[in-house]
């Protein structure tokens, strides 16, 4: 997560999708490669992890962040939390 970013969420669609690519590659890439490569293929595992920032659920709720940032807004008043639109009601 870098400075000034909430959660999980990336600059650009285009670089979270890419982050996923990257991630799901690596995941999949280290254990079909497990009969011809042996145990150096699990090397891609620690890449496809960074790749999700921790998990594929952490990318998946990075996903949802990235589409709707600037969609909607955390708003709390009277001891209650929610969600709405930015900029309206």
């Amino acid at each position: 997560m870098r400075a000034g970013e909430p959660g999980y969420a990336s600059r650009t669609l285009a670089e979270h999708l890419v982050r996923g690519a990257v991630g799901f590659v690596a995941l999949v890439g280290a254990f079909a490669l497990l009969p011809f490569a042996g145990p150096v293929a699990l090397l891609l595992l620690p890449v496809g992890l960074l790749a999700f920032r921790g998990c594929p659920t952490c990318w998946v709720i990075g996903l949802m962040e990235t589409v709707s940032r600037g969609r909607l807004q955390r708003e709390c008043a009277d001891g209650r939390c929610g969600l709405r639109k930015a900029g309206g009601t």
